[in-house]
């Protein structure tokens, strides 16, 4: 079959086209160098036979948790593999993203992560001493008491996220889920908001209702005995919940106050990368603040606690807590700046751009055919058709490097192909998120790129783009 076809011949490329496909092949690669070679020689940095699609866009879960309380996670930080190296996220499994379903309010899943249990073990223990010395005719019931206001107060960070999340929903922002967790609660929000003035309300509305439930239980508090079960639990809600204001105000990311930062200063600015890195930067102030400060705070008694002259359990016990919750804020504010980089450069990745220009054979093309077709069409990759041009499966470029060059003459390209199914086949058009959605829904080495009107534009493989991303990652803002 001649390369450049006929009528109901598929289209494989096109000439004209400055942005298609890249250098002209060559038989022989240059040692050191990536080969530009035809179908079946693959660059010399390309990933190993079986290498799968990038898993996933961005939306991936932050490592930050927020703080106490937490707060919105508006998009998902690159993951990290290797020596350092920045690869495409990757969406986890279902049996992967660790914790217990507990429900999905407004469709939203949420999760309750193992270390909340261990956060419930510890408020039990602290919190029911202190009931015990207030209400001591309760005895081990104190501990009771103590793990319902674990439960309570958790609720009440429910209700922070899904304070989030409902604004997010009404912004048109999908939410994948939201998840309880050592420090408090994350809602993982999979874009980012259009506009300053929405990012500042979606990052609000969360001190904003554990300000509104603080108030409402220091209504109910007016109501009962402050000494009685009720009163304790109501009394410790109310100071809770307005900790989890107040830290979340803190103007540095991943706090709310760090959103709401970034959102003011991209208003102004008039760009969102301005505002991430003025508010990342400010979030590693804080961090630091929190190190040195807190545990400088408590000893001094400014916190409400006396001052002591020596080092004691409490004073590690502050210093690790300072600790954390600084790793926590630092973390949180680097994960914010590569999130903010990696969606600056995600409309980068163009499948268009990064095609390679294919040639239409059938399954009987003994090999060696096939591949001198390539050369001579300036190709570098191979669609098994029927006879009437319909592209059936795509030959695999790691099944061709398998092949020694003495038998590739008796091997029909047939043998060598993966059936073509619905998901891979993309759009010409698709670009950034929705490009990389799309490899991520369905896993594969090689896709077929075809035009709106159905005509074949060409393969585009999975290494290509994982490359491409790297190498957008890898330049500066």
């Amino acid at each position: 079959m001649d390369a450049s076809g006929g009528r109901g011949q598929p289209r494989t490329g096109n000439d004209e086209s400055p942005d298609h496909t890249g250098p002209r092949p060559t038989t022989t690669p240059e040692p050191g160098r990536p080969t530009d070679g035809p179908a079946g020689e693959p660059a010399a940095d390309s990933a190993p036979a079986g290498s799968r699609a990038p898993a996933a866009g961005p939306g991936e879960p932050s490592a930050s948790a927020g703080g106490p309380g937490g707060g919105h996670d508006g998009g998902r930080p690159p993951a990290r593999s290797g020596a350092g190296r920045t690869s495409p996220p990757q969406r986890p499994q279902e049996q992967q993203r660790g914790g217990l379903l507990m429900g999905r309010p407004f469709g939203v899943p949420v999760y309750v992560a193992p270390s909340w249990f261990l956060v419930a073990i510890l408020i039990t223990w602290v919190f029911g001493g202190q009931i015990d010395r207030v209400l001591p005719e309760l005895g081990a019931a104190s501990y009771l008491v103590s793990l319902f206001f674990a439960v309570a107060f958790y609720a009440s960070v429910l209700v922070h996220e899904l304070a989030h999340t409902l604004a997010a929903l009404r912004f048109g922002l999908p939410v994948r889920r939201i998840q309880l967790q050592f420090f408090g609660g994350v809602s993982e929000i999979e874009k980012e908001a259009e506009t300053p003035g929405r990012e500042f309300v979606l990052a609000f509305v969360g001190p904003l209702l554990s300000l509104v439930l603080s108030g409402l239980f220091y209504l109910a508090l007016l109501a009962v005995d402050p000494s009685s079960v009720p009163g304790v639990l109501l009394a410790g809600l109310m100071i809770s919940n307005l900790i989890v204001a107040v830290f979340n105000l803190l103007p540095g990311l991943p706090l709310d106050g760090g959103r709401m930062l970034r959102a003011v200063v991209w208003a102004i600015s008039g760009n969102p990368m301005t505002g991430t890195v003025a508010a990342a930067w400010v979030g590693r102030a804080l961090a630091v603040a929190v190190l040195i400060g807190l545990p400088l705070l408590t000893q001094s008694g400014a916190l409400g606690s006396e001052a002591v002259d020596n080092v004691g359990m409490d004073t590690v016990l502050d210093a690790l807590l300072a600790a954390i919750l600084a790793a926590i804020i630092w973390t949180g504010a680097g994960n914010s700046l590569r999130m903010a980089r990696l969606r600056e450069h995600l409309p980068e990745l163009r499948a268009r751009n990064l095609t390679r220009r294919a040639v239409p054979v059938e399954t009987d093309t003994p090999l060696s055919e096939a591949l001198r077709r390539a050369n001579a069409a300036g190709a570098r990759a191979l669609v098994v058709v029927d006879p009437d041009g319909a592209p059936l499966s795509l030959v695999r470029e790691a099944a061709i490097v398998g092949v020694p060059e003495h038998r590739r003459p008796w091997v029909p390209v047939g043998t060598l192909a993966q059936d073509l199914t619905d998901g891979m086949h993309v759009s010409a058009e698709l670009a950034g998120e929705n490009l990389l959605d799309a490899l991520r829904t369905t896993p594969a080495t090689e896709y077929l790129v075809v035009e709106d009107t159905g005509e074949i534009y060409g393969v585009l493989s999975a290494a290509d783009v994982e490359r491409a991303f790297v190498k957008a990652m890898a330049r500066p803002s």
